[in-house]
């Protein structure tokens, strides 16, 4: 399953993505003093940093097409216990399509956490300038505990673990209940490695593998979850960082709860827009000739799921995954007809009428409610494992119902708890990001997932970056979007290393 979040991706590939985006950032308490910075190898550590790799077939359609080759790194579980327990940590590589102008490695993440990204390289360079191509030898890698780098399954009944509280406190102990069972799920898979599956651990690997690589410094490209866990290792190893490009970046302060609430207010102004999109075209979804029309049609599935499941095709659905369907099709404008789509069939289907859902929303439907061979639990794990949540559901609960008034679609959804509120402590704090390393961050100002307020605070933290605003935008990965100008600023900066002069506001051509 592929979890990078790009235009035309299948249907299963979006929910992945849009999951990603977010379950990575469902729980946690915010940030604490900044753990110590890392500039090299540690005592035990260099017969890891001079390995040789064994590059090999990726057996991989789309990388095995692109000409890449794959490897595995091998890196320490713990890495304050080097010499105990070991994994592997796959990767690829695509070769710089033009050698002559060839400027170093750049790795890259699609999101998460939890987002495999092997083959990200290739969906990557579908819309980054030249340059990107031409210039870099890409290296795309599955994180730890995620996809061939030692995998995390936790087993859970459902794909995901991103839904609303629903309307009252039934629903709300259902959702602490389940939730509780999905951490109790992961702890018994393997209590011994899961926490050191995390971010901070995930850079330290990055480290090594540019070691393994023979380069004194990597470059670096990633989104939504991507640019903190750059940031990390930008924080970490500051003397080991060249290019450093974020797309759709998170507060590194905010990371965790206070980062997900934030989404409310950008979510229902998508909504809202999606809405009137949806009003326009009502001779052909009969919703609505307005936006509260169109708004109350979602809200009444809300309720009614809420009370009695819907039945479409195989699917029974309640009331607490209609948001999850909603926020799936909110992550790009251009997908509005996904939204009118899955509004349509599920009214219809709750009017009593037999309605078998387009094949979009029926895997939509099948990833997020059954069991999957590859859940995705790793989002909760590296999460849990970065930084600590709030335990008192009743903190969660005051939330959500302060929610409402302002966020009645997204607010009980990105107040819920999550299984971080039953997860042990994390072993290490997370990383405060203050720094001087140079960085180019790119952020929508109407970004449903990582709110555009993120963006800014990062590059605040960042003090040598520039931030690149596309303004009136309210898409998930700016680069998605075709933009002269955000273009023009990118294959500068990957070209030549110079970044703007100022900061930019941009538009979508």
């Amino acid at each position: 399953m592929r979890t990078g979040i790009g235009v035309g991706m299948s249907s299963v590939g979006r929910m992945a993505a849009a999951a990603v985006a977010v379950v990575g950032v469902v729980s946690g308490a915010g940030m604490s003093a900044a753990a110590p910075t890392e500039t090299g190898p540690a005592a035990g550590m260099d017969r890891f940093y001079r390995q040789q790799l064994n590059w090999q077939p990726c057996h991989n359609d789309a990388l095995d097409k692109a000409g890449a080759q794959c490897a595995e790194v091998r890196v320490p579980l713990n890495y304050a216990a080097p010499e105990g327990r070991t994994i592997d940590i796959a990767i690829s590589r695509i070769r710089a399509a033009e050698p002559a102008a060839r400027h170093g490695a750049l790795m890259t993440n699609p999101g998460g956490p939890g987002g495999a990204g092997l083959d990200f390289t290739v969906q990557a360079s579908a819309f980054m300038p030249p340059e990107f191509h031409n210039n870099y030898d890409l290296i795309g890698m599955d994180p730890r505990g995620v996809g061939r780098s030692a995998p995390v399954h936790c087993h859970w009944p459902i794909g995901l673990s991103l839904f609303s509280a629903g309307a009252d406190q039934v629903s709300f102990t259902k959702s602490v209940e389940t939730h509780a069972d999905l951490a109790a799920r992961c702890q018994a898979s393997a209590p011994d490695v899961l926490p050191y599956i995390t971010t901070r651990n995930a850079a330290r690997d990055v480290d090594v593998i540019r070691g393994a690589l023979g380069e004194q410094r990597i470059s670096y490209f990633g989104m939504s979850y991507g640019p903190y866990l750059g940031s990390v290792f930008a924080q970490m190893f500051p003397d080991r960082v060249d290019r450093l490009l974020f797309d759709s970046a998170v507060d590194p302060d905010r990371y965790g709860v206070a980062q997900t609430q934030d989404m409310g207010a950008p979510n229902e102004a998508a909504l809202d827009a999606g809405a009137d999109w949806i009003a326009a075209r009502n001779g052909e979804y009969h919703l609505g000739t307005t936006r509260s029309e169109v708004r109350a049609a979602a809200a009444a599935l809300i309720d009614h799921a809420a009370r009695r499941p819907i039945r479409i095709g195989e699917h029974s659905v309640e009331g607490r995954w209609i948001p999850t369907l909603l926020f799936v099709a909110l992550a790009d404008p251009r997908r509005y007809d996904a939204l009118a789509a899955t509004i349509r069939e599920l009214t219809d289907a709750d009017a009593g009428t037999p309605v078998q859902p387009n094949p979009q929303l029926d895997e939509d439907l099948r990833f997020i409610l059954t069991a999957q061979p590859d859940d995705m639990a790793a989002n909760s794990v590296i999460l849990c494992g970065d930084v600590s949540a709030p335990r008192d559901p009743q903190w969660y609960w005051r939330n959500i119902e302060a929610s409402r008034a302002t966020q009645p679609v997204f607010g009980p959804f990105v107040n819920n708890i999550s299984p971080c509120a039953f997860w042990p402590a994390p072993v290490e704090p997370p990383t405060a990001v203050r720094n001087a390393v140079p960085a180019l961050i790119l952020q929508a100002t109407g970004d449903p997932r990582t709110a555009y307020q993120g963006g800014v605070a990062l590059h605040h933290d960042m003090t040598a970056s520039r931030l690149v605003t596309l303004q009136d935008a309210a898409v998930h990965g700016v680069s998605f979007l075709p933009s002269a100008c955000v273009r023009q600023a990118v294959a500068t900066y990957l070209r030549d290393g110079t970044l703007p002069a100022t900061d930019l506001t941009c538009h979508a051509d």
